[in-house]
């Protein structure tokens, strides 16, 4: 006989206090209960119930190995779930954690798309950033670009982007272009206000030395969007990664502040919690968003 319907069968008696009731829960017949019941005992060589003409209930070795059972019976159940699940229609609510910029300009405009290939799901797109803890603060995914800081977390890389310094034509035309980093502390930068770091870039020098520039910004503003506009008004030099300033520097609106430096890539990687089963709505807009970035990175946006 099936080893999981004699567990099943033997979990069921215990539960349901006797083979009637049993039977009932299973839907197969009393006599068939029985055989089952037995059928497990003879083969593990043990009883594992005390039979009266009023009640059943396990013995000490019953009782044992009806936790172990009832647990084997458990990740079964779980198991079909899966599958049944896996093969289901993506559905429910999707809560993505998303840096502001990307979100604006990368990922609202295809979110229409999405919806439309799945509208059974409803999304929460929540922009901000700072690094959310994904499982504590209840998000099921998030997009983060460049080096990943939690190994624990499950990634698939989507794209890649680079950051570069860039100013507008005019800006260098009147202030000149920086030829090397230290030249830096002579021109007038534009930060982001939000950043851990403070007012810092980190650069690499065309000898591969890493260094850090510290020189206060004339202007600091948490959008990354905002910082792009100030440089295209000629306001100062930014560092920008490649999805927002690529447009505008194929219209001439800026310009590679510093072409010597080393061109820098940034992986941009979709992440979701550990675990063997990946959610079907994770599974889909993840799916979705390799396609749509298949052929966009690191300067092609």
């Amino acid at each position: 006989m099936d080893r999981l319907t004699e567990m099943e069968a033997f979990a069921n008696v215990v539960d349901q206090g006797g083979f009637t009731d049993a039977a009932k829960k299973m839907g197969i017949s009393k006599s068939a209960v029985s055989k089952h019941v037995s059928s497990l005992e003879a083969r593990l060589g043990a009883r594992l119930l005390n039979r009266t003409t009023r009640r059943v209930s396990p013995t000490e070795i019953g009782l044992a190995y009806y936790d172990r059972a009832r647990r084997v019976l458990n990740d079964a159940g779980e198991a079909d779930a899966l599958v049944t699940s896996m093969q289901s229609a993506p559905s429910g609510l999707l809560r993505i954690s998303v840096a502001t910029d990307f979100g604006v300009n990368l990922l609202s405009p295809i979110l229409s798309e999405f919806l439309s290939d799945f509208p059974e799901i409803t999304v929460n797109m929540v922009l901000n950033n700072r690094y959310v803890e994904l499982i504590s603060e209840g998000f099921d995914m998030a997009i983060r670009i460049g080096e990943l800081e939690d190994s624990s977390l499950r990634a698939r890389k989507l794209t890649e982007t680079t950051k570069r310094l860039v100013a507008s034509p005019s800006y260098i035309q009147q202030f000149g272009r920086p030829q090397k980093i230290d030249d830096l502390n002579e021109h007038k930068l534009l930060h982001y206000s939000n950043q851990s770091s403070g007012s810092v870039w980190k650069l690499t020098a065309p000898s591969g030395e890493k260094r850090q520039v510290r020189t206060a910004g004339w202007l600091s503003v948490n959008d990354g969007q905002s910082l792009l506009n100030a440089a295209i008004s000629g306001l100062g030099i930014a560092y920008l990664p490649s999805y927002l300033f690529a447009q505008a520097m194929s219209e001439g609106l800026v310009e590679d502040a510093m072409p010597t430096l080393p061109v820098e890539k940034l992986g941009v990687y979709a992440v979701y919690p550990p675990g063997r089963f990946t959610q079907p709505k994770v599974r889909a807009f993840i799916d979705f968003l390799v396609q749509a970035f298949a052929d966009k990175g690191p300067t092609d946006w």
